[in-house]
């Protein structure tokens, strides 16, 4: 493990240790319940339980009809329930269940109580509303006149002893319970009151609390029971579960149950509480209903409560801020007949993911090359535990994504702050270093993989550059050193410059002399290409210079350039202290000796045929004719190039190709005529009088057109 990817997973440690502290405070939990709720409501659907679960909500338009036509105020006389009731019972109904507190005596008098506890013994699977704490009318104890529900738990005490803080909220002091009437009359009695999380929305619900020894379970639940053909209930807690009726629950370590949301309000079927009225006194009369089909409610779970606006029974949830109260109870129920709940990832497991997340995040930031690495880290890792906790709520878990998240931006911080102090400085170092002497092309490589600056090379087909001023040595004893010094500076960055600007790779300096090549360590196509025009340009900035360089030596500079592609060996070569990006090869040598192959034919350009087949006549030049350097061989037809792509050629240099081929047919007095017309043209003259001195020697004259060179 190198020393990044150290300093980056410690990063990724110390932002999960920070998404812990700020856990403690209750930050991660305000930044992952907007998650939780998008969550919930993008995965919302019904179950196969939710068409088993029906609405009557006394809704605005119920509250007009009353008054309009029945002449109730708010609230409606009691007796006006017993209708609902009887249509429901007419219709199979499995339940009924009011969320609705009856805690104070009807203003009608106590026919209309009696009238209505009528109707809910008549009913017979009811169940009442009972809110415990909170209010002024409560209870010393369980009265005598509500029925004790019919259920018993097993571990609960020692479940409460275990969790004393859950036991608060479990076990209520006081209670406020419906009428005699009412209280008495129903099966089951239900807790309606609720406890929002910390930011006031309604995520979770206990299933049952304790008053005064009985277990009230919350509305929804005792829907569920009141629809059972069970006389009585049996019940198992254990530390995260609560079994009973064939359902393991799970539970939070505050004993709530995780509400799974069906979707927005009226995803379970509901009808207005005037509807349902007028439905059932239609039917004593004779006539149709409003309610055409009241099989729809057979064998279903019925609640009743507000949607009024004016009743004050809309709560915030994660489906939104205007969700009736009773839609929560049947929530729950529909989570207990379906059998599909949601529960907490363990903590450890929850925690783990965090840390590992934070571990990828440093590590990768750490170690990430480029802002494109660390980009792409971000946009790969950042929405992670979001995606991460929908796959868990599809499997029935709660994973919360905020903590993760948190983990994720602080490790790609910290991890980016290690990158830029341990690399920053060191590209830094290396572009500064190197800017000289490689293009910027090749500096960016190497910054991206520093590894690449170690000992090792490959082969590869690259193109060669030698080149050298003529007489250098002669000018430099005219000179003294700070004139040379600054001369030869000047020079050799013209030069350079160049050779960069067209993608070279400059190998080294020795003296006046520059070798580069291209290929290496960046691909180049056209290598070859790119090397003769930076040959042809550094000839013409020489040229450009050349009155001043003159001026400043007394002397003309001149330089020739030797170029050849072929195979080489390229790559980091030296000690293991000290080494160079250089090439070693034949290939090499031999643009090395074309460079010194010039004085004999008096050029200043020599471009191997290797090298020039592979420019597909880009440039305009011509053909100088063959010749083998000092220890090879094997001759090499040579070239040279006298502008850039898309210049014209010269005619010199089309009589130059003549001339050249009548030599080769052996017509040495024709060729050295051609030769001599071209004037003072340094291969000319040399071509001139090679071929004079064989027209001299007679018929007996031979020569195959190659030069063999004998020195450097």
């Amino acid at each position: 493990m190198n020393k990044k990817t150290a300093f980056g997973l410690l990063a990724g440690v110390l932002a999960a240790a920070a998404v812990g502290a700020l856990a403690r405070t209750g930050w991660i939990e305000r930044w992952d319940n907007p998650l939780a709720d998008w969550r919930a409501r993008l995965l919302a659907k019904p179950s196969a339980a939710t068409e088993q679960v029906k609405l009557i909500l006394l809704d605005q338009e119920s509250l007009d009809w009353a008054s309009r036509n029945m002449g109730w105020s708010w609230p409606w006389p009691r007796e006006a329930y017993g209708p609902l009731l009887d249509y429901l019972k007419r219709n199979g109904a499995r339940s009924a269940s009011f969320d609705v507190l009856y805690t104070e005596p009807s203003a009608y008098g106590v026919a209309d109580d009696e009238a209505f506890g009528a109707a809910v013994a008549s009913f017979g699977r009811f169940a009442g509303a009972v809110f415990l704490g909170g209010q002024t009318e409560q209870t010393a104890g369980w009265p005598d006149f509500a029925k004790a529900n019919p259920i018993e738990i097993q571990g609960l005490e020692a479940w409460l002893e275990a969790h004393p803080a859950a036991a608060n909220d479990v076990v209520s002091p006081g209670a406020s319970f419906p009428v005699p009437e009412v209280a008495g009359a129903a099966a089951w009695l239900g807790n309606v009151s609720a406890v929002a999380d910390g930011d006031g929305i309604y995520r979770r619900a206990l299933p049952f609390r304790i008053y005064d020894g009985h277990v009230l379970p919350t509305l929804g639940c005792a829907a569920w029971f009141a629809g059972m053909d069970a006389v009585s209930v049996k019940a198992t807690l254990e530390p995260r579960a609560w079994v009973v009726a064939g359902r393991r629950i799970p539970l939070d370590g505050a004993g709530r149950m995780i509400l799974k949301f069906r979707g927005p309000t009226r995803t379970h079927q509901a009808f207005g509480a005037a509807a349902v009225i007028q439905s059932e006194l239609r039917l004593q009369e004779g006539g149709e209903p409003p309610i055409p089909d009241g099989s729809v409610f057979k064998d279903t779970h019925v609640l009743f409560g507000f949607s009024a606006p004016g009743l004050k029974d809309l709560r915030p949830s994660p489906m939104g801020a205007g969700y009736p109260g009773v839609e929560i109870h049947a929530t729950m129920l529909d989570n207990l007949l379906a059998g599909d709940f949601l529960r907490d990832v363990p903590v450890p497991a929850e925690w783990l993911w965090v840390l590992l997340l934070a571990l990828a995040a440093g590590g990768i930031a750490a170690s990430a090359r480029n802002g494109w690495q660390s980009a792409a880290a971000a946009l790969v890792l950042l929405p992670l535990p979001i995606l991460a906790g929908l796959a868990a709520w599809a499997a029935g878990y709660v994973l919360p994504a905020a903590g993760a998240m948190v983990g994720v931006g602080f490790a790609l911080l910290g991890g980016a702050v290690v990158n830029f102090v341990l690399e920053g400085r060191q590209k830094m170092f290396i572009k500064g270093a190197f800017k000289h002497y490689l293009s910027a092309d090749v500096i960016e490589q190497i910054m991206r993989d520093p590894g690449s600056l170690k000992l090792g090379g490959e082969r590869r087909e690259l193109t060669i550059f030698f080149s050298d001023l003529q007489g250098f040595s002669t000018i430099s004893e005219k000179l003294g050193p700070e004139d040379l010094t600054k001369l030869l500076n000047d020079y050799l960055s013209d030069m350079t410059d160049i050779i960069l600007e067209e993608g070279g790779t400059l190998d080294k300096y020795e003296g006046d002399a520059i070798i580069a090549f291209w290929n290496a360590p960046l691909h180049q196509p056209d290598h070859a290409v790119r090397a003769v025009r930076a040959s042809v340009r550094c000839q013409r900035k020489l040229a450009e210079r050349r009155a001043e360089f003159a001026q400043r030596t007394g002397a003309t500079l001149k330089m020739r350039i030797g170029l050849n592609t072929g195979a080489v060996v390229v790559g980091n070569m030296g000690s293991s202290n000290r080494f160079d990006y250089t090439v070693l090869g034949d290939a090499a040598n031999l643009a090395s000796r074309l460079e010194g192959a010039n004085k004999a034919l008096g050029t200043y350009m020599m471009v191997a045929e290797s090298t020039w087949s592979q420019t597909n006549g880009a440039f305009p030049g011509r053909e100088l004719g063959k010749l083998t350097v000092v220890g090879r061989k094997t001759p090499v037809r040579v070239y040279e190039a006298t502008g850039l792509e898309g210049e014209p050629a010269q005619a010199a240099e089309k009589a130059f190709e003549a001339a050249l081929a009548q030599a080769r047919a052996g017509r040495w007095t024709d060729a050295a005529a051609a030769f001599e017309a071209l004037g003072d043209e340094a291969a000319a003259k040399t071509y001139a009088a090679k071929c004079r001195a064989l027209a001299a020697a007679g018929p007996a004259a031979a020569w195959d057109g190659i030069w063999n060179l004998t020195e450097k």
